[in-house]
């Protein structure tokens, strides 16, 4: 890889002066279990390396407001070890689950998982982004499609978000933290995601001279939330789709339902009209099936990748299943 300069700060604000205006100029390092993959590829070549794992302040999950505060530094195994997620967010800790692998669980953090690349092979083999050729077009549209987006991909970005817990923190209404060197500000799990329109752009809100430092999330009482993900194998790789959903019931009806599909677009993919086909109705295999078809109505698959369609009609249908119980 290309030789960089290393930081290792003890504080948040020392972790932030390092930082730069633009993207190339210092990287954030957490977990790494991404971030190395792109330098050995010459994807991220950082002046500087900022190495945030001793920050303190980053780490830990504690009550919040009635709900939880997640560090960016927390684990996916202190994740999946917490009562309270375990007890509450059952559709983070499914999420979380489904990184199989021991290592990446151990190493692995929640504020990384947002921030990762896209796992598009056009991308990861130095295509740029929107994965074009010389004469601007694109490759995905006719070439290997078989895991790219189903809905979203009218514009150039065809790839898929990578985020193992972005359907789930959008499902639940968590917000996210984001602090630079002249403050903090918020922005919800859905407005994180971005799709670009230009290979310099990045596909999330997070800038150049911002750490994300903390997740946010609502109190779960009375809501009934899952996820379920469809994977070609069961070690470690990316689902084919997902679907993460969150109820609000009364009784046995639905007052309200979120439901966000990951693995399928650009961004975790919200699916309001299956949503409002919930309210009021009971949870049945028939209503829940009807939902999974109502969220699919909008696909527009690629040349090769039609069958997503109906994985993530079944995903949006179990996931349901399951969190009614």
């Amino acid at each position: 890889m290309q030789s960089f300069a290393y930081a290792s700060p003890a504080t948040l604000s020392e972790a932030l002066a390092l930082l730069g205006a633009e993207w190339g100029e210092a990287d954030v390092l957490a977990g790494g279990s991404d971030l190395i993959s792109l330098m050995k590829d010459y994807l991220h070549t950082p002046q500087r390396v900022v190495d945030i794992k001793g920050i303190r302040e980053l780490g830990g999950i504690r009550k919040s407001g009635g709900g939880l505060r997640l560090g960016a530094l927390v684990t996916f195994d202190e994740l999946l070890e917490n009562s309270a997620v375990r007890a509450d967010y059952p559709a983070l800790a499914a999420a979380a689950r489904g990184v199989s692998s021991p290592q990446i669980r151990n190493v692995g953090t929640v504020g990384g998982d947002l921030c990762q690349r896209p796992r598009c092979w056009y991308f990861r083999t130095g295509h740029g982004l929107l994965a074009r050729d010389g004469g601007g077009r694109s490759l995905v549209a006719e070439g290997d499609n078989r895991y790219h987006a189903i809905f979203g991909n009218q514009g150039a970005a065809k790839f898929v978000s990578a985020s193992s817990l972005g359907p789930a923190l959008a499902a639940l209404g968590a917000r996210i933290k984001l602090a630079s060197s002249s403050g903090t500000r918020e922005v919800t799990a859905e407005q994180f995601f971005l799709t670009p329109e230009n290979d310099r752009q990045r596909e999330i809100a997070l800038r150049p001279n911002e750490i994300l430092t903390e997740i946010l999330l609502p109190p779960a009482r009375g809501v009934r939330n899952a996820t379920y993900e469809v994977r070609q194998r069961e070690a470690l790789d990316w689902p084919l789709a997902t679907a993460s959903v969150a109820l609000r019931m009364k009784g046995k009806t639905v007052e309200s339902a979120r439901i966000v599909m990951g693995h399928v677009a650009p961004t975790p993919w919200a699916a309001p009209e299956a949503e409002r086909s919930l309210a009021g109705k009971t949870v049945t295999p028939e209503t829940a099936g009807e939902a999974g078809q109502a969220a699919v109505a909008g696909a527009t698959p690629l040349s090769r990748n039609a069958y997503k369609v109906q994985l993530a009609r079944t995903a949006v249908k179990r996931a349901l299943l399951a969190a009614a119980g």
